[in-house]
């Protein structure tokens, strides 16, 4: 067996083209959780060039000076014990702020001569990255004065580049909008859809899998598998986002990104090549060839709840309801389940069971592959009532790794068969802490590889899935909204999208699985 592998084992690749990173929206939550801490675990291993400046643009009363002290203060918060104090001194004397309001002109006049002046400082050569960590509704705003600006615009080999947080619309005639109005202003190429999933190892690692191993692809199929499980489960529940929240609902806010992206990479064919457009025209395909749900499917093959009262790891939860900027009479849903089924050669009659709720019994993202039981015809004399499916196990967090789940004999004169499990984790074998998830997708914007993002086909392509169910919904109010208590698994209802045909869904909450007999 070979001796585990470290980082330092894995080859450094080149730093980034020198770029200036502008992040709209800098003084608020995602860019002090998760992107600032993102950049210093890439500027750790040098990934960041030398040759590089941030800028900060908010509304916030603050200079370079106070930004860069509350940024130091957040970043010893969020990146614990991974600050690093030479890599934020590095980042710190490199890092500056622009306070105004996001609609107003003067404000990209001043950061046009801002960024001018810095560019000149640090020798960037003209490459500018726009990241817009704002709320969705200036999306657009932000782009079209950028344009107004002509800080977008691209010559002599200087590139501009953007990239959009979700969500990408709040249905399919919103999404079409929003990539109107971001493609008047940039080239498909220069727009990078972002989902934070996609930075996951496990996530990245799914391909690889598939398609680097002789072992799986023969089996990823129709004739093999049985079933496709992917969860995104959450424990905590609304807390301070009842405001965006109610307006959403669970569908709206994971299913067209965060699970059709995991639903992508677990279905996509095999692309030509590993070039960012192949691999997205595969991934489109596969929502383009997900069955349209007509109004009598939603009723039969989707399931709505909300989380009432309970207890999550032994915390008290108050019901959503009851949580700040929800409506007391509110009918937003908290949890969605799906069953889809994939129309198209591979797949045929194999359904997919996608699932995600808030305030449930444990965190847990992951993609369960079911294969087929065996038959039992070897066993028919033995005391063996059943053979269970084997299941291989993608999970993506909070612990990333991959899980082989099949049976063997149990010690003992008789046969009796025990459910093993065959466990592999990046951090053990790599030794690697886990990161924000932010880092590779950071870095692909400034290599220019968009292959983890997604195109405006892909965006457009899952919410025509979903919205036969946003209308479907709309349509009928509200006959029924099940109540899951808190710290559960989500309603009963949800068991019996799977239970109709014999299945069920992998526990939340693992136990060590007894031998059969």
């Amino acid at each position: 067996m070979s001796s585990p592998a470290t980082i330092a084992d894995m080859p450094r690749p080149d730093p980034a083209p020198p770029c200036i990173l502008v992040i709209f929206g800098a003084a608020g939550d995602l860019s002090r959780r998760l992107l600032f801490p993102a950049l210093l675990n890439l500027r750790r291993p040098g990934l960041l060039p030398d040759r590089f400046a941030l800028m900060g643009v908010a509304r916030d009363d603050l200079d370079d000076t106070s930004f860069r002290s509350d940024l130091e203060t957040a970043m010893r918060e969020f990146a614990g014990a991974k600050f690093a104090d030479d890599a934020w001194s590095w980042l710190a004397a490199r890092t500056h702020y622009l306070r105004g309001d996001f609609d107003d002109p003067g404000v990209y006049r001043r950061l046009a001569d801002r960024l001018a002046e810095i560019g000149a400082a640090c020798r960037t050569g003209g490459n500018i990255l726009f990241y817009l960590a704002t709320p969705p509704a200036v999306f657009s705003i932000v782009v079209r004065r950028l344009g107004e600006a002509s800080l977008t615009r691209e010559c002599e080999g200087q590139w501009r580049r953007v990239i959009v947080e979700k969500p990408f619309g709040h249905d399919l005639a919103s999404a079409k909008a929003l990539d109107a109005d971001l493609l008047g202003v940039l080239a498909e190429h220069q727009i990078y859809r972002i989902d934070h999933y996609l930075g996951k190892e496990t996530v990245q690692n799914i391909m690889v899998l598939r398609f680097a191993n002789g072992l799986f692809e023969p089996l990823w199929n129709r004739d093999h598998i049985d079933h496709v499980q992917i969860t995104v489960a959450e424990t905590l529940g609304v807390e301070r986002r009842g405001k965006y929240y109610d307006a959403a609902g669970a569908l709206r806010d994971m299913v067209p990104n965060h699970l059709f992206q995991l639903l992508t990479l677990a279905a996509m064919e095999p692309a030509s090549c590993f070039a960012p457009d192949a691999v997205r025209a595969e991934k489109a395909k596969v929502l383009e060839a997900i069955q349209p749900l007509s109004r009598e499917d939603v009723g039969t093959n989707v399931v709505r709840a909300q989380y009432g009262a309970g207890r999550v790891e032994g915390r008290k939860t108050r019901a959503y309801r009851g949580s700040p900027d929800v409506a007391a009479d509110s009918v937003t849903e908290s949890y969605v389940a799906l069953r889809l089924m994939v129309d198209n050669w591979r797949w045929a009659g194999v359904p997919f069971y996608l699932r995600t709720g808030k305030a449930l019994a444990a965190r847990r993202t992951e993609i369960v592959i079911r294969f087929k039981r065996a038959p039992l015809a070897l066993f028919r004399d033995v005391p063996v009532e059943h053979l269970k499916p084997n299941d291989l196990i993608l999970r993506i967090q909070p612990d990333e790794g991959i899980a082989l789940r099949f049976g063997v004999k149990a010690p003992g004169p008789s046969v009796c068969i025990s459910d093993v499990e065959m466990r592999f984790d990046y951090e053990d074998y790599f030794k690697a802490a886990p990161n924000t998830g932010y880092e590779t997708l950071i870095d692909d914007c400034m290599i220019d590889d968009a292959s983890l993002f997604q195109s405006a086909d892909t965006i457009e392509a899952g919410w025509r899935v979903v919205q036969p169910v946003l209308d479907a919904w709309a349509g009928e109010g509200v006959r029924s909204l099940p109540v899951y208590p808190a710290g559960s698994a989500g309603p009963p209802e949800a068991d019996r999208l799977l239970e109709d045909s014999g299945r069920r869904w992998r526990a939340l909450v693992e136990h060590r699985p007894a031998a059969m007999k």
